[in-house]
C-alpha cells in the first residue's frame, strides 16, 4: 500500500526545455495523481502555443516588472501571487522574465503542445 503521500524535491528534478523556457515536472510517474506540477522558468523568447486536452493553472512566484501573459492575443499584466487558469484551446505564452508554478490536468503530455 502506498505511504499516503508523495514528495517532490524540485532541486533534484532535471530541467527540460519547453515552449516557455525550462521546466521541472513532478508527479508524472504517480499513477493515482491526475495531473503534474511544474516549476517553469520563463525565457524571453517564449513561444505562443496551446493544448487540445490540457488545462494549465499558472501561479506566479516571481515576475519581472513588465511581466505579462498573452492569452488569445490579449496581454494581461501579472505579478507574484496571481494565478491564471488556461483552458484547452487557449493560445498562450508568458512575456517577460518570471518563475511560475503550473498545475497541469490531466497529466502533462508533450504531444499536446500545438503551434500555429
Amino acid at each position: 500500500m502506498p505511504a499516503g503521500f508523495e514528495v517532490a524535491d524540485f532541486s533534484t528534478i532535471p530541467r527540460v526545455p519547453c515552449p516557455c523556457g525550462t521546466a521541472r515536472r513532478a508527479f508524472n510517474d504517480v499513477a493515482d495523481f491526475p495531473g503534474t506540477v511544474h516549476v517553469t522558468e520563463i525565457a524571453e523568447d517564449a513561444q505562443v502555443h496551446y493544448h487540445k486536452r490540457l488545462t494549465e493553472t499558472y501561479y506566479f512566484l516571481e515576475c519581472g516588472p513588465d511581466a505579462q501573459m498573452e492569452l488569445n492575443g490579449e496581454r494581461l499584466p501579472v505579478k507574484p501571487g496571481m494565478s491564471i487558469m488556461i483552458r484547452p484551446g487557449t493560445r498562450h505564452r508568458a512575456v517577460g522574465t518570471m518563475k511560475v508554478l503550473i498545475l497541469v490536468l490531466p497529466k502533462f503530455d508533450p504531444a499536446d503542445e500545438w503551434f500555429d
